[in-house]
């Protein structure tokens, strides 16, 4: 996937289509709550494995019953490109299965 920087308007327009995911800066940002701390370490795991699958990787914090995600794209100057909106909504079809709102 050719990764580009988008532009404001696409960048609101990509997150109108995933509940929670906001801009924090110069990065895409969410925070998912769980019903335990196990289920969110596997859903950490899970994403570990997408995030492998895409070669690309976000800050990604567990805590005791939520998993936090911030991204961007190193390659282009930390820009906010389709790579971390694949990745957003990845995450976002994987949620549902570890309980996650």
């Amino acid at each position: 996937m050719a990764v580009a920087p988008l532009s404001q308007q696409e960048i609101e327009g990509r997150l109108a289509e995933l509940p929670g995911w906001a801009l924090d800066g110069d990065r895409i940002t969410r925070t998912y709550r769980l019903g335990s701390h196990f289920a969110a370490a596997a859903m950490v795991v899970h994403i570990a494995r997408v995030q492998e699958e895409l070669d690309h990787h976000s800050d990604l914090t567990l805590g005791y019953h939520s998993v936090s995600l911030s991204v961007n794209t190193h390659s282009v100057g930390g820009a906010v490109t389709e790579l971390d909106f694949e990745l957003a909504r990845r995450v976002a079809d994987l949620a549902p299965a570890h309980g996650a709102s």
